[in-house]
């Protein structure tokens, strides 16, 4: 390889890099925007709405794959157009209301913008699964220009989230070519999924209903606020400030 050749190779490569970074950047600032609605949450509330997050970074392999595989031509550009799921956040919740309450919170955060959503709870697709998918675009600030980069979000119940992983392994042990019989138990292994979210949801409800009527009579809290593990004491001054004393 001439030193030409190998100049522009470095160039080439580069420029993929700075590629994907931007994708692995989104992925962290949308990660720092969940930790923080899950603190405020926790705080204001009680109670986190979300048990956990994972994200996903596409392979420049399986980018490839899918752009051969859909006829696109190969560029840069045309990868950022066509291919929208390169960066990818799964979060899981405890109940479906916290999906359509978390989907809510993104939605209403002014330099979020939302592309595209795909609801697959209240409309599931045939084999059973069930998610809610929003494309996002989030700002990243590289060092030299901003980038309006997109985000695949999955939004799902704890149940809904263990009958889709067992699905996938199914579907690949048996190399897409599942018996009838086998489908019809997922399908139905994926209503009793729904089922068990549903009351599961019915009983948190009745909780929380029974906990608040029990915390009227705690006034003693009432003027002390928790941060992060610090416990302050409000002072009555500022009350009587704040029509509160």
């Amino acid at each position: 390889m001439s030193t030409n050749q190998m100049e522009q190779f470095k160039l080439l490569k580069n420029e993929i890099t700075r590629f994907m970074m931007a994708y692995k950047f989104a992925l962290d600032a949308f990660d720092t925007k969940l930790e923080i609605l899950k603190e405020e949450f926790q705080f204001l509330h009680d109670y986190n709405p979300i048990e956990h997050t994972k994200s996903r970074l596409k392979s420049p392999e399986s980018i490839m794959r899918k752009m051969y595989k859909k006829g696109f031509g190969i560029s840069l550009p045309s990868i950022k157009d066509n291919i929208r799921d390169i960066a990818g956040m799964r979060i899981t919740c405890s109940f479906i209301n916290d999906i359509y309450r978390i989907s809510d919170m993104l939605q209403s955060q002014s330099d979020l913008t939302l592309l595209e959503v795909k609801d697959y709870i209240r409309n599931p697709k045939p084999n059973g699964y069930r998610s809610l998918h929003l494309l996002i675009e989030i700002p990243v600030y590289m060092s030299d220009r901003q980038e309006q980069v997109c985000v695949e979000v999955q939004i799902r119940t704890i149940a809904m989230d263990f009958w889709a992983s067992l699905e996938h392994k199914i579907f690949y042990k048996y190399n897409q070519a599942v018996p009838t019989r086998l489908l019809q138990e997922l399908k139905t292994a994926a209503d009793s999924a729904t089922a068990l979210d549903l009351q599961m949801e019915r009983l948190h409800k009745e909780i929380t209903e029974i906990k608040e009527d029990q915390d009227q009579g705690s006034e003693g809290e009432l003027n002390q606020i928790r941060v992060s593990n610090q416990q302050f004491q409000l002072p009555e001054a500022l009350l009587r400030l704040m029509g509160g004393g």
